[in-house]
């Protein structure tokens, strides 16, 4: 078989699999459709039996189609809510070897700066509203190699470059399992990454000339589907475009098996092979070859490999609650505009039915008949009240979005600051399981950085890397450098405390004296910790001069490992030392051992110059 027969054989194949796979989940399709019209305002459409979200228009033309939408404010409440998690994780040290813990500062600072480079926090404010809506998204971790440092040129003058973390946002329309029945990414084999790009994007990328198609892709629209008697209304829709001179590009990570042990990495454009490799990325511990996906979910499903989103489950609230807003303006409308009973043939009812009953009109009716009169139409029914409230009540019961949470207003018969606390621990814990889903995906976004770092970071690489104290430190390291398996998260979760209560909470913490010493003083430390616990920064312009000399000489343990570095006169040469020795302790590496004790040594020799200095000025002055 030739190379070109047999690039066509695994693109057909490729092709195929991933047609049987997208057909199992168009209903999951269909639903998430469905919920993204409804946050959107457009909530007269169903899913047809064909599988396609359709309008339904009005039975009547007096009919009220007044959208009453209670979905958005409790997406965008949620959505809030959420936005508090800051899911920080921490690198924890193997053991207490000052080389581990070295280790592990660094692998933090480096994993706070990718990520801040990566805009992670814009990202995941993206990835709440997919999941929030839909039930689950989806994140990337790939290499890419076109970002970082230029490193060089080629002959043909283009830039080299060191490569760096790409974190990419994928919504779930685009990430296809291979089996929908699978309950994480771990229980996978494969998985499909589908996306349409345009005929040009696939040309200057992979340098391929492809066919042109015309693909459905996803837009957003105005539909007239709502009003009432005498006016109409317009929402927002969520419907399917057709775009021209489009293209499908298919992209496949599978686990590695036993024909294939490094697994595969293939990308198929149209209907052209244009990667077939092994996979690229060794993302599972101890270096082994994965898929490069984080997932998170609004609430998981165990039946699914697609979380469940709380949209789906209030659609049949929301649309009740249209409903019997919508009966209860039509009774009210046939009471004030009334409703008249008139004897065939007594008046003109063309002009009756333009013009109405209007003030000061003069209604000519046929002598010997009856005058037309008003028909009764009683008052709003009491059920419609209760019925709403019941409905509203529904709301707070399926999503745990309480009137409390949504409109930060206590009920009129709450005065109990208990009982304000135990609505808001409420509220809090049935978003908890959303907000520990994005923390999982953060710490695994962690895992995925770090770990491709000690993959394609071999050669030493210069990273501005914000330090403790919030100085930016310029550090030389390299892939070996960093730890990937124990990632811990140094916070807990923000949503079970509210700014105020920790700070009341430190504060009580000061009164009993936890931040004081044996000796009842509190150190520059402790003080400078406390202002940033309260909310007040790292004040970096208080730091005292004892932490100042700390950070520097870690400053130079670590260029010590590169070069020779000369010690200075005004240093804390005690303290120099003791972090110097602290470092050399567990070094095995013996020219950066050298390089240390040589620097030791000045250290202690200032140190003996300084005493003796000291001893003469006290003799000079017992002399005077």
């Amino acid at each position: 078989m030739s190379d070109i027969e047999w690039r066509e054989d695994i693109a057909r194949e490729i092709l195929k699999e991933f047609d049987t796979i997208s057909e199992e989940r168009k209903s999951l399709e269909s639903q998430w459709r469905l919920n993204m019209n409804f946050v959107q305002g457009n909530q007269y459409c169903e899913i047809s039996p064909v599988g396609e979200v359709e309008d339904y228009g009005k039975q009547y033309f007096w009919q009220e189609r007044e959208v009453f939408n209670h979905i958005a404010p409790i997406v965008e409440t949620r959505l809030a809510k959420l936005g508090r998690v800051q899911a920080n994780v921490s690198v924890r040290p193997f053991s207490q070897d000052e080389k581990d813990i070295n280790v592990a500062k660094l692998s933090t600072s480096l994993l706070k700066t990718i990520t801040e480079e990566n805009k992670l926090s814009e990202i995941l404010a993206q990835g709440n509203v997919w999941s929030e809506i839909c039930g689950s998204v989806f994140f990337k971790v790939v290499w890419n190699q076109d970002k970082g440092r230029a490193i060089g040129e080629t002959k043909d003058k283009k830039l080299v470059k060191e490569g760096d973390i790409d974190i990419v946002l994928c919504p779930p329309y685009e990430i296809f399992p291979d089996k929908i029945t699978n309950n994480s990414i771990e229980e996978c084999k494969f998985i499909y990454h589908a996306k349409v790009y345009s005929v040009k994007e696939v040309e200057e990328i992979w340098n391929v000339q492809v066919q042109p198609q015309t693909l459905r892709v996803f837009s957003f629209d105005n539909v007239a589907n709502g009003g009432g008697l005498g006016y109409s209304a317009s929402s927002a829709r969520c419907a399917t475009t057709q775009r021209e001179n489009a293209c499908l590009v298919v992209e496949k990570f599978e686990r590695p098996s036993k024909e294939y042990p490094k697994g595969r990495h293939i990308i198929v454009a149209g209907d052209k092979l244009v990667v077939c490799e092994d996979l690229p990325y060794q993302t599972e511990q101890d270096g082994g070859y994965g898929l490069p996906f984080a997932r998170k979910t609004a609430l998981e499903n165990v039946t699914c490999f697609y979380g469940t989103s709380i949209v789906e489950r209030i659609i049949p609230v929301q649309r009740a609650y249209n409903g019997i807003k919508n009966k209860k303006h039509e009774f009210m409308n046939r009471i004030a505009m009334g409703v008249l009973a008139v004897e065939d043939g007594s008046v003109d009812t063309d002009n009756l039915e333009e013009e109405g009953l209007s003030p000061g009109k003069v209604l000519i009716y046929r002598s010997g008949c009856n005058p037309p009169r008003m028909l009764n139409m009683g008052s709003v029914p009491s059920e419609f009240d209760s019925e709403e409230s019941r409905l509203e009540n529904t709301f707070i019961n399926i999503t745990g979005v309480s009137e409390f949470m949504r409109s930060s207003s206590l009920p009129a018969n709450v005065t109990s600051g208990v009982a304000i606390s135990l609505l808001q621990e409420q509220d809090d814990t049935r978003i908890s399981m959303s907000a520990e889903s994005i923390r999982n995906a953060v710490k695994r976004i962690g895992q995925l950085v770090l770990r491709l770092y000690k993959q394609f970071a071999i050669s030493r690489r210069l990273k501005r890397i914000a330090g403790d104290n919030g100085e930016v430190q310029l550090l030389y390291f390299q892939g070996s450098d960093l730890a990937a398996d124990d990632l811990v998260f140094d916070t807990d979760n923000e949503l079970n405390e509210t700014p105020a209560n920790r700070r009341s909470m430190v504060l009580e913490l000061v009164r009993m004296g936890m931040f004081r010493d044996s000796k009842g003083s509190m150190s520059d430390r402790n003080r400078l910790k406390l202002l940033e616990m309260l909310g007040f920064g790292n004040w970096e312009s208080t730091q005292d001069i004892a932490e100042c000399h700390r950070v520097k000489a870690q400053k130079e343990n670590l260029t010590l490992r590169e070069k020779d570095v000369s010690s200075m006169e005004y240093d804390n040469h005690e303290l120099h030392i003791d972090e110097h020795i602290k470092a050399i302790i567990n070094e095995e590496d013996n020219a950066v051992v050298e390089r240390m004790d040589k620097h030791i040594k000045e250290h202690q020799m200032f140190l003996v110059l300084h005493n003796q200095n000291n001893l003469l000025m006290e003799e000079n002055n017992a002399r005077e």
